[in-house]
């Protein structure tokens, strides 16, 4: 198979470096969100949703380039997944924010720990696009990295959903527990999202070895 960087960077490396800048708009988009969680407001959500405009943009420019080419460095198809993942997180970093907003469900502990998880999900995935042309190696061991911390996510999430409903409950206290529950679930899907990107990753090195 032809490496990622035999085609010159017009018309091969243009794709890595594209999912490179989503990469980026993905880390940026939740680290903004976990700076937010502090002051929840709708300045904040505006500032997340133009992040997400952003990466939705990036997106729709590379799947153009996609439909104008017909040799990419990587398989077409990974190259879409990989896309389309990205702007999954940052999608589900806004609904977040967005949720916690309308809802008025204050950060917990829980929240700030998934949240920083899946803020290292991002990060390792940066890493692994940024490695993936001369180590796919070691693009492989960040990938690694993105399951490993989704795993802790899911731990926390399933401790959260546990603690939430524990104590004696009141019915008027209902309504408030399902919203958290709801901001917790779309913190978790975000992490899946990081994991099906690194799920990628890995059929990508597989490809190239």
């Amino acid at each position: 198979m032809m490496g990622i960087f035999d085609l010159g960077v017009k018309d091969g490396n243009r794709f890595v470096s594209m999912l490179m800048a989503q990469s980026a708009n993905t880390v940026k988009g939740i680290g903004f969100l976990e700076a937010s969680l502090d002051q929840v407001n709708d300045a904040a959500v505006q500032q997340l949703h133009a992040l997400a405009d952003d990466s939705g943009e990036l997106r729709r420019v590379l799947v153009d380039e996609l439909h104008r080419t017909f040799i990419t460095p990587l398989d077409r198809e990974d190259i879409f997944n990989l896309s389309h993942e990205y702007q999954g997180m940052v999608t589900y970093a806004l609904t977040t924010l967005e949720e916690m907003n309308i809802l008025n469900v204050a950060a917990d502990d829980y929240i700030r720990r998934m949240v920083a998880l899946v803020y290292g999900q991002a990060q390792e995935l940066q890493l692994a696009i940024a490695r993936l042309a001369k180590n796919p190696r070691v693009a492989t061991d960040h990938a690694h990295e993105v399951g490993k911390k989704e795993r802790q996510v899911e731990r926390l999430y399933r401790a959260a959903i546990k603690d939430l409903f524990a104590p004696p409950l009141a019915l008027q206290d209902l309504p408030a527990l399902f919203y958290r529950r709801e901001v917790y679930r779309h913190i978790s899907n975000m992490s899946h999202r990081a994991d099906a990107a690194a799920n990628v990753f890995g059929m990508v090195v597989m490809k190239l070895s």
